[in-house]
C-alpha cells in the first residue's frame, strides 16, 4: 500500500461519505504502514481515532482490500508517540474520569456561538433522507415538532433504540432544519463522549466557570448516546446541573440513548427521573417494508453516482429479507455491493450480490435458540431459570415458562417434542396446550401482548 494508493482511497470516500464528514473525520488521517495485514492511521486525537474506528473503519477496509487485493485484514488508528495532542494527566481539582485529549478538528455547528464547538453534521442526516415506517413515525413526528424550533409540550424530547435504527440520523437532521429554519437560535449537538471531554479539558485547565456559562447559554442542547456519561459521577453531577438549568430557562433539550432512561445502568436516579420527564420514543427494530423503502431510497441517490449500473429486480428485496437488525449494516452493505459492481464492471444481480455481501449475509443468519429465549424470558420476569424449567406450577412461573415456550415454536425450528425435552422433558403435548394458551392471552391481555413484544425485539436485536 502506497501513499499513491491512500490519496485514491481518500477520493473514494469523499464520494461516499460526503464533504463535510470527509473534512472533520477521514481528512485528518495520515497513512502510516501496512504490516501483516494491519493498516495502521495516524491520528491527532485519540477521540477523532475512536469515531472514526467506530463509524467509517468498515469502509476505509472496503476501499483498502479492493486497491491492494485483499491483503488488508484490519485497519487501526493511534496518536504518534510525539504528537503534542497525546492526552495528558489531569492535574488540581477533582479526579476527572479520563485523560483529556485536545478537541478532534472539528466544524461546529454553524448556528450560535462559535465558543462551543459542537460535533460535525452528517449532512446526508437530514428529514428529507429519513424514510418513515411504523417503527419509528412518532421519533419522526417527535423530532419534526422540536425542529419547528418553537415551544415544545415535552423537554426533553429523548429517542432510544438499538444500534442504526436512526437516532443520529434524527439528531443531525433537527440541528439541520433548525440551522435553516430558525438562524437566531443557539444549537449545540455533540455526544456525550464530547461533553464529558469538554468537562475534563475545563476542570483540567480552571475554567469551569466558562464551561458553565457557555452550555447554559444555549437554546437548544442535544446530546448522543448519553449512556457514556453512566458511572462517571462528576460528568453526571455536571450534566444534571446543566439541564436543570436549560430546562429552567425553557431551553429545548434533546437526547439519545442506546436504551430506555429506567434501563441505562449506572445512572443517577435523579437524572433518569429528569429524562423520564419529558417525551420517551423508543425507535423500534425495521420492518420489512421499511427496510426495502430504506434500499430504494439509498439506490436513488447511488444511481446518480454510479450512472448506467444497473440492479437486477428481486436484489433489494432479498436483502431487505436478510439483513433485518440494523439499517447501518443494511446501508453499508448497499454501499459495498455497488462500488463493488462499478470496480468490476458487472450488474448487481443475485450471483454477485451473494459473492460480494456472503461475510455480511453469513453473520445475518445467526439463529435464535430456545436456551437464549429460556434465558431472556427468566431475566424479564425476574424469576430462576431453574424454576421456569422446573416442576412447579405456581402461576408466577407457569405463565412465563408457557411464553417462553410460545417464543420457541414461533422463533425457532424446533418442533414441539424437541422443545418439551428442553423443558425439563415435558410432553409435546403440555408444549402444544402452552403456545395456545397464550395465543389465546395475548388477544385479552395488553400486558402479555407487550411482554411478547419486547421479548422478541430484545431477542432479535
Amino acid at each position: 500500500m502506497t501513499q499513491e494508493q491512500w490519496g485514491q482511497i481518500r477520493q473514494e470516500l469523499r464520494k461516499s461519505v460526503g464533504e463535510s464528514s470527509y473534512a472533520s473525520w477521514i481528512e485528518p488521517l495520515e497513512f502510516h504502514q501496512l504490516d501483516d495485514g494491519v493498516a495502521t492511521f495516524h491520528v491527532p486525537t485519540t477521540f477523532l481515532g475512536n469515531y472514526v474506528s467506530r463509524n467509517f473503519s468498515d469502509l476505509i477496509m472496503y476501499h483498502m482490500k479492493a486497491i491492494s487485493g485483499g491483503r488488508v485484514v484490519r485497519v487501526n488508528f493511534s496518536v504518534p508517540a510525539n504528537s503534542a495532542d497525546r492526552p495528558r494527566p489531569a492535574s488540581g481539582g477533582s479526579q476527572p474520569e479520563a485523560a483529556q485529549p485536545k478537541a478532534a478538528r472539528s466544524a461546529p455547528i454553524p448556528t450560535g456561538s462559535d465558543e462551543i464547538p459542537g460535533a460535525p453534521l452528517d449532512e446526508r442526516f437530514t428529514f428529507d433522507r429519513f424514510v418513515v415506517g411504523k417503527p419509528n413515525e412518532l421519533a419522526h413526528a417527535a423530532a419534526r415538532r422540536v425542529a419547528e424550533g418553537g415551544q415544545v409540550s415535552f423537554n426533553p424530547l429523548f429517542l432510544y433504540g438499538g444500534v442504526g435504527l436512526g437516532k443520529t440520523h434524527l439528531m443531525h437532521a433537527i440541528a439541520w432544519e433548525l440551522q435553516k429554519s430558525r438562524p437566531d437560535l443557539n444549537v449545540v449537538y455533540l455526544s456525550a463522549e464530547q461533553f464529558m471531554y469538554r468537562f475534563v479539558q475545563a476542570l483540567r485547565d480552571r475554567k469551569m466557570m466558562d464551561f458553565k456559562q457557555l452550555f447554559r447559554s444555549v437554546d437548544v442542547l442535544m446530546v448522543d448516546d448519553v449512556q457514556f456519561i453512566a458511572g462517571k459521577d462528576s460528568t453526571q453531577e455536571e450534566f444534571f446541573h446543566t439541564f436543570n438549568a436549560l430546562v429552567d430557562q425553557n431551553k429545548q433539550i434533546i437526547i439519545s440513548a442506546d436504551r430506555a432512561p429506567g434501563e441505562i445502568k449506572d445512572l443517577e436516579e435523579r437524572i433518569r427521573s429528569r429524562l423520564q420527564c419529558g417525551l420517551v420514543v423508543d425507535l423500534h427494530p425495521t420492518d420489512y417494508e421499511l427496510r426495502l423503502g430504506i434500499l430504494q431510497t439509498k439506490v436513488e441517490q447511488y444511481r446518480v453516482q454510479y450512472p448506467g449500473l444497473e440492479i437486477n429486480h428481486g436484489v433489494l428485496e432479498f436483502l431487505a429479507h436478510r439483513i433485518s437488525t440494523n439499517v447501518r449494516v443494511l446501508e453499508g452493505a448497499l454501499t459495498r455491493l455497488f462500488a463493488f459492481a462499478s470496480l468490476v464492471g458487472r450488474e448487481i444481480n443475485m450471483e454477485l450480490t451473494q459473492d460480494c455481501l456472503s461475510d455480511v449475509l453469513r453473520a445475518s443468519d445467526r439463529k435464535i435458540t430456545v436456551e437464549e429465549i429460556q434465558r431472556k424470558v427468566s431475566d424479564h420476569y425476574n424469576i430462576r431459570l431453574s424454576d421456569m424449567l422446573g416442576p412447579k406450577r405456581l402461576r408466577a412461573f407457569a405463565r412465563p415458562r408457557q411464553i417462553a415456550m410460545y417464543l420457541s415454536k414461533s422463533m425457532t425450528s424446533r418442533s414441539l417434542p424437541d422443545i418439551g425435552k428442553r423443558f425439563g422433558g415435558r410432553d409435546h403435548t403440555t408444549v402444544m396446550h402452552g403456545v395456545k394458551r397464550i395465543e389465546e392471552l395475548r388477544t385479552q391481555d395488553s400486558q402479555i401482548d407487550e411482554d411478547l413484544e419486547l421479548l422478541r425485539r430484545a431477542l432479535e436485536a
